[in-house]
């Protein structure tokens, strides 16, 4: 397992994921790909949206209806940097892809060639399905590679 993929949206709990995932890395000698796919422009305004890790670039309402995707790839690219210098990592690559959350996953692990992906879970017993069931489930179920999953609690 020479390279770790650890994908992180923009939850509270990215944070906690991509420390655990940068741990593993430590722990297997692996290189680290930070990624984020930019999803539709809707969800970056809408009350789901939780900043994480001084992330703010996108608190203002108004603002986020001036941004196109070109926009929106240039703050994810802001996130995985600061996320980059949080872990205090040079070596760390980062990826933005566009699309559909895990099939940019899945296709990104096959493009670099990674040995694991790292994800979050929230893991509310009764809502787990409905959370895994979109990404998480879907990367689980179509990967060809281990997947590390990193509870996701609120």
């Amino acid at each position: 397992m020479k390279k770790i993929l650890i994908a992180l949206d923009y939850e509270p709990a990215a944070q906690i994921i991509a420390e655990t995932g940068y741990s593993l890395s430590k722990a297997l000698k692996s290189e680290v790909i930070l990624m984020h796919v930019v999803g539709n422009a809707n969800y970056y305004s809408s009350l789901e949206y939780s900043p994480i890790m001084g992330f703010s670039g996108f608190t203002n309402v108004g603002m986020l209806e001036s941004f196109d995707n070109a926009g929106l790839k240039e703050a994810s690219q802001d996130f995985l940097n600061k996320t980059k210098q949080h872990l205090g990592d040079d070596a760390i690559q980062t990826f933005v892809s566009e699309g559909d959350s895990a099939e940019s996953i899945l296709e990104v692990a096959k493009e670099f060639d990674v040995g694991i992906i790292v994800l979050g879970s929230n893991t509310r017993r009764w809502l787990e399905k409905a959370f895994m069931g979109n990404i998480t489930e879907k990367v689980l179920r179509h990967s060809r590679v281990p997947i590390f999953i990193v509870p996701a609690k609120k």
